[in-house]
């Protein structure tokens, strides 16, 4: 038991024992005055018990203080020399587990001192026949008192070295998370390093035009870059209360965007369709964690293409309004090989991987699934999985988030008019439930913007509804269009605008008037033809995005890595910084203090002086000076928590390698403040 729920058992055995006691007085005739002061003895014990305004020990003392009395009062009576050892050995028994030894002491000797009254005849006192019997009987109440006494103590001592040996290991596990923590730290610097280095020498490959191997290089940098992070979240999910929330504004779209981005470049797009459903209803703009939120939904994807071997995912994202803003849905299905109730359990307890075998077929469940888990529930929400062996998955997270802007993340333009047709045969879907995903996707999506959908299954269908409708769009598959590629051109020069989703590698003739969506299929790209018709640019949502130009900016990179150095530059000279290049914190003082520069980055884990130290003193220097500085710290430590640690230090901003271009456009645009910040014509 807890020590509130102890202490209320001994209240409750103390406050029992003076009601026994009272009725005991009263039948007996004892003292009269004695039940009041028992009642109230009882009632102000119980008082201090709920009121807890005096600290746990003299509370405890107070209970043990009632409890000798009564054991003395009852002890002294004529008729209670046979009952001293009983009464002593139950009072002993509960109060042990309070773990006080000197309270079985006190116990103790009361015990004896009573015995003693007895024996001496003393006022009050029952003369004690002196035969065997009497003698036997005595020694035997003495041999179970110290009996008591004894197994009491031993039990006492033995749950205090029990507590002392659990503070220790307590002491030791909050040791050992401390050092896993700069364990972490170190490793993510040690393994991120050379990472960043094998992504920005790719890149710079890939500039030259050197051919595939470099993409190659380049995937495998960031399939490493990930499983790096993979390692770290799981650590942190396992530890529950060091995951922190880095929570800030973000467009609901880009999740989805995200997604159909990654699926596009994986290599299964030709073996698995995915389908997208995102709820055009979704607010515009919501605030959360949005890099945990990315995480979420790349373990699903990853999770879900693993295990299928044919067939599709379907991606479904919607909101469900709650007082406190939005419940954010995000559910995949697959058709893969489903999970039984065994795995299930072990992905919950933690237990990252349920076929351990060297033989296993598809890798095991990996460590993406306890990092959904650990991630959603830290954000306040949960998870819910079915599935069925050989039947597929469905997992759901909900977490809840702030809405920023209720306006509908998708909206069709209020003068459209026309009906819609969806063209798509049953029969060519080897997995039927792809052909559900497709329904599904088609029927929401046509609700959540209030347009007329109509399903044709064939090219009979289409021509009749055209007839009887006002059809303005047809949505159909890359195999419907082949088939009758004739019939959909001619319609296509009508005021009927035709749209197909097809793979990223598939053509339509020159000059044709039919749209290509590239696969896979989501709301984006049909509301866009919906609202634009054939004016409309960029089709697949993929937009030309201008990039920053910071000309100009005087910029130091502070790293004691060379190739970082050679890395960071190469990177920033591409927005048309100045770059200077510092190996230690001690150069980077000297520099600073010899030049004028606008930004500094600044790597954290540095031999002889590191990265905190190195900036508080340049930023001593610039008080000197009289001069302005912002200093970024540029680092591998990515630990949770990371980035507030170093804010909190006195950083301007944080960058983690290996860089993320988005992320290092946001926060230097950020830290300058718009200051010689234009726009350049080069995409993201």
């Amino acid at each position: 038991m807890s020590h509130r729920a102890n202490e209320k058992f001994i209240v409750l055995v103390t406050s029992l024992a003076s009601i026994g006691l009272l009725l005991v007085n009263i039948l007996l005739g004892w003292e009269f005055w004695v039940p009041p002061v028992l009642l109230m003895g009882t009632i102000f014990m119980w008082g201090v018990n709920l009121s807890e305004k005096i600290d746990d020990d003299h509370r405890e003392m107070f209970y043990f203080i009632c409890a000798c009395l009564l054991v003395f009062y009852h002890g002294v009576q004529k008729t209670s020399f046979e009952d001293i050892c009983v009464v002593a050995v139950l009072v002993m028994m509960t109060y042990s587990i309070l773990n006080r030894i000197y309270m079985m002491n006190v116990l103790l000797m009361e015990s004896f001192a009573l015995y003693f009254i007895h024996l001496i005849n003393l006022p009050g006192g029952e003369p004690v026949k002196f035969d065997r019997l009497s003698v036997a009987r005595l020694l035997f109440h003495i041999s179970i008192l110290l009996l008591a006494y004894y197994f009491s103590t031993r039990s006492i001592n033995d749950r205090l070295e029990d507590e002392e040996e659990n503070r220790i290991r307590d002491v030791r596990i909050q040791a050992n998370d401390n050092s896993m923590e700069d364990f972490l730290s170190n490793i993510s610097h040690e393994l991120r390093t050379p990472v960043n280095v094998v992504n920005g020498m790719s890149d710079l490959l890939i500039k030259k035009g050197v051919g595939y191997e470099a993409d190659s290089i380049k995937n495998a940098g960031v399939r490493l870059a990930y499983q790096i992070e993979d390692i770290q979240d799981y650590t942190e999910c396992k530890r529950k209360d060091s995951i922190f929330l880095e929570e800030e504004n973000y467009m609901s779209t880009s999740l989805i965007n995200d997604v159909v981005t990654s699926f596009r470049m994986s290599d299964i797009t030709g073996n698995l369709e995915m389908v997208v459903d995102l709820d055009p209803n979704v607010p515009g703009m919501l605030k959360g964690d949005i890099k945990k939120l990315h995480k979420i939904f790349r373990h699903l994807l990853e999770n879900a293409v693993k295990f299928t071997r044919a067939g599709g995912i379907y991606v479904k994202m919607f909101a469900e309004k709650m007082p406190y803003g939005v419940n954010l849905v995000i559910e995949i299905t697959d058709t893969g090989i489903g999970m039984d109730r065994h795995a299930l359990r072990l992905i919950t307890d933690g237990m990252y991987q349920a076929n351990k075998k060297r033989n296993r077929s598809s890798g095991g469940i990996g460590l993406g699934l306890f990092i959904v888990y650990g991630f959603a529930h830290r954000m306040g929400g949960f998870v819910k999985i079915e599935s069925e062996k050989h039947m597929g998955t469905t997992i759901r997270v909900t977490v809840p988030q702030q809405v920023v802007d209720p306006t509908p993340c998708m909206k069709l333009r209020d003068s459209f008019d026309g009906a819609v047709l969806f063209h798509v045969r049953p029969d060519k879907y080897k997995v039927p439930r792809l052909r559900d995903f497709y329904r599904n996707m088609a029927a929401n999506l046509a609700a959540g913007i209030g347009v007329p959908l109509y399903s044709a299954e064939t090219v009979y269908e289409v021509e009749r509804l055209k007839e009887k409708l006002n059809v303005s769009h047809i949505f159909m598959g890359q195999e419907e269009y082949e088939e009758n590629r004739g019939y959909f051109e001619e319609l296509s020069k009508e005021d009927i605008i035709i749209a197909v989703s097809a793979a990223p590698d598939f053509n339509i003739p020159e000059k044709s008037r039919v749209m290509l969506m590239p696969k896979p299929l989501y709301a984006y790209p049909v509301i866009k033809i919906l609202n634009e018709g054939n004016e409309v640019k960029d089709i697949d949502g993929q937009e030309s995005v201008e990039r920053p130009v910071f000309k100009d900016i005087k910029a130091l990179v502070v790293d004691d890595e060379p190739m970082n150095l050679v890395v960071a530059a190469m990177l920033f000279r591409d927005y048309e910084m100045i770059v200077e290049t510092a190996g230690s914190g001690k150069e980077a003082i000297r520099k600073y203090r010899e030049n004028d520069y606008d930004i500094i980055f600044m790597d954290h884990m540095m031999p002889e002086m590191d990265g905190v130290e190195a900036m508080k003193q340049i930023k001593t220097a610039a008080s000197e000076l009289d001069k302005s500085i912002n200093v970024v710290a540029l680092t591998a430590n990515v630990v949770s928590g990371a980035r507030e640690m170093f804010i909190k230090e006195g950083f301007d901003g944080f960058i983690a390698k290996p860089i993320n271009r988005a992320d290092f456009e946001r926060v230097v645009s950020r830290v300058l403040g718009g200051s010689n910040i234009g726009r350049g014509g080069e995409t993201k």
